[in-house]
């Protein structure tokens, strides 16, 4: 490398979707998101919510806010926070480290107070009491008390592989007690399209299994048709 690269690189062009898809998915449970792209969307099941979810709200959603941390590194996530817009969703991708923080309680009360909506990181975090006494929702890949760095490189508004899966800044996350699911930027529209029919179907279902529904017709046909068989 001739030159070495900025600390810190910030996006000068931040895409964001409208508030009223933002608001399309308020409420919306994450298992609905994946059926409405094929089963699949959500973050690696290590990210979940700080401390079980006892103590901070289980639901959020906004447009990502992606902040490219190499491992063990903050500096992304302090450019996050600079440009951070209210209800955004600061993503910290730390490549999946382990064994240090990736936020504390001072950050994510720097976060509330920004109107931050979320924070969501590949890596974990620290200083539990003072992020519950902060409020902001958190998910993470468990607790370490281990202190990070800020000395670069990182990228922020941009994208980053966070839990498996590429994520891009004005992507929707939505994120509750199952996980972290994301919705493409490209795909909003047409999520939104199915999800009032998903959840027609799911109360449908949900009221045919509280009045005692429980066959299961695809056995049954597949009994029928051969395609499944009862042995001894």
């Amino acid at each position: 490398m001739i030159k070495e690269p900025p600390k810190l690189q910030i996006r000068a062009t931040i895409r964001r979707p409208s508030a009223e898809q933002v608001g399309a998915f308020k409420d919306i449970p994450t298992g609905f998101l994946c059926d409405a792209m094929g089963g699949q969307g959500a973050l690696d099941a290590s990210i979940q919510p700080i401390g079980g979810g006892l103590d901070l709200p289980t639901h959020a959603h906004g447009p990502a806010l992606v902040a490219d941390n190499g491992p063990a590194e903050i500096l992304a996530t302090m450019g996050a926070l600079h440009i951070a817009e209210p209800g955004d969703i600061i993503v910290s991708a730390v490549h999946g480290h382990k064994n240090c923080s990736a936020a504390g309680d001072r950050f994510c009360g720097m976060m509330k107070n920004k109107g931050v909506a979320a924070f969501v990181t590949d890596g974990q975090m620290r200083d539990y009491p003072g992020i519950v006494a902060a409020g902001l929702p958190a998910w993470c890949a468990g607790l370490s008390p281990n202190s990070p760095y800020s000395n670069g490189p990182g990228k922020v508004g941009f994208g980053a592989v966070v839990g498996g899966r590429q994520v891009e800044t004005g992507d929707i996350i939505v994120a509750d007690r199952d996980g972290v699911v994301v919705v493409p930027y490209a795909q909003i529209d047409a999520v939104i399209a199915q999800l009032a029919a998903i959840q027609e179907l799911e109360d449908t279902l949900d009221a045919k299994v509280q009045d005692g529904f429980c066959e299961m017709p695809a056995v049954e046909a597949m009994l029928a048709d051969g395609t499944a068989k009862i042995v001894e």
